[in-house]
C-alpha cells in the first residue's frame, strides 16, 4: 500500500493599503504571489467599496474610520489565519504591517515607503502631502481628497501624465480627515503617527523595508529613518531602496521589479509558499 506524501499547506500572505488608495492597487501583488503558491488575502477597509470609482462616489461609510479601529481590523484578520501570515502593507499599511510584526502577530513583514510611527527622527523631512493641496476641505468636511493633479505630483511623479491619470481613475480615493489625523498627516499635525512599534522585539520575525528614492509623500530619507530606529536588531531587518520610483511603486507600470524583489527576498529567508507539514 502506497503511504500518502506529507500534507502541504500554502503561506498566507495579507496586503494592507493606505491612505488615499483603493485595495484594488494590489491587484497586480495578488496575482502574482497568487502564482507563486502563496494564499493571498486583500481584505478592504472597513465600510470600503468594491471599487474606486465608487468609494470617490460616496466615502460616507469611510467616515468615522481611525487608526486604531484600522488596525484592531487587520489583527483580527491576521489572528483568524492559522498560521501567522506574511503582512505586506504600502504607505499607512506598512506602518499597520510592522506594528503587527512588533507584536508577534505576523511570519514576517514588508513595509512599502511606510508612514512613520511616532518616535522616528524626521530631521530630513517628512511627510507632506498636505502642502501641495489647495485647502478646500470645507467641501469635504469627513475626507481630504487627494485632486487629481496633486497624485500626479506627490503619487505619481515617476511615471508618465498618461500613465498617472491611469492610475489616478483606477485607485485614488479620499481620506478619512479622522485617519489623517490619527497618522499624523492632517494640515495640523506636528508629528508622525500616533501609533508605536516595537522595534526591540528580537522574536519577531523579518522585516524588509523599501522606498522610492523619488517618493514625495514618504521620502526615502524618511524610510531610512525608520530603518535606523531598528538599530542593530539581532532579528532580519533589511532596506531596498528603488532608484527613479515614487509613492506609485507597488500599483504603477515598474511593480513588477518590486514585487519580484519581495518575492527573492522571502524564499532568502526560508518563507516559502507552501510548507511540508507532519
Amino acid at each position: 500500500m502506497q503511504s500518502e506524501g506529507p500534507a502541504v499547506k500554502q503561506t498566507p500572505v495579507v496586503l494592507i493599503h493606505g491612505a488615499w488608495f483603493h485595495r484594488s492597487s494590489w491587484e497586480g501583488w495578488a496575482e502574482r504571489f497568487t502564482s507563486h503558491g502563496y494564499a493571498v488575502c486583500v481584505p478592504g477597509w472597513p465600510g470600503e467599496a468594491p471599487t474606486a470609482e465608487q468609494v470617490r462616489r460616496d466615502p460616507g461609510p469611510l467616515r468615522d474610520l481611525g487608526l486604531a479601529a484600522l488596525t484592531a481590523h487587520y489583527e483580527k484578520i491576521v489572528r483568524s489565519f492559522d498560521n501567522p501570515p506574511v503582512l505586506i502593507g504600502h504607505s499607512a499599511g506598512g506602518l499597520i504591517a510592522q506594528h503587527l510584526l512588533g507584536a508577534d502577530l505576523g511570519r514576517a513583514a514588508v513595509a512599502l515607503a511606510p508612514l512613520p510611527a511616532r518616535g522616528v527622527p524626521l530631521d530630513h523631512g517628512r511627510p507632506r502631502p498636505w502642502s501641495l493641496m489647495p485647502a478646500d476641505s470645507a467641501r469635504h468636511p469627513c475626507f481630504e481628497p487627494l485632486p487629481r493633479a496633486r497624485f500626479r505630483h506627490v503619487v505619481a511623479n515617476a511615471v508618465g501624465e498618461e500613465e498617472a491619470a491611469k492610475l489616478f481613475d483606477r485607485y485614488a480615493v479620499p481620506a478619512p480627515l479622522r485617519l489623517l489625523a490619527d497618522l499624523g498627516l492632517d494640515r495640523t499635525a506636528a508629528g508622525p503617527a500616533d501609533t508605536v512599534v516595537n522595534t526591540a522585539n528580537s522574536a519577531r520575525g523579518p522585516l524588509l523595508l523599501v522606498s522610492g528614492q523619488e517618493d514625495r509623500m514618504v521620502p526615502d530619507a524618511v524610510t531610512r529613518s525608520v530603518y535606523k530606529l531598528y538599530g542593530d536588531s539581532s532579528v532580519v531587518t533589511d532596506l531596498k531602496q528603488f532608484a527613479d520610483r515614487g509613492h506609485s511603486l507597488v500599483f504603477d507600470s515598474g511593480w513588477r521589479s518590486v514585487a519580484d524583489h519581495v518575492l527573492a527576498w522571502l524564499a532568502a529567508n526560508g518563507i516559502e509558499a507552501v510548507a511540508a507539514q507532519g
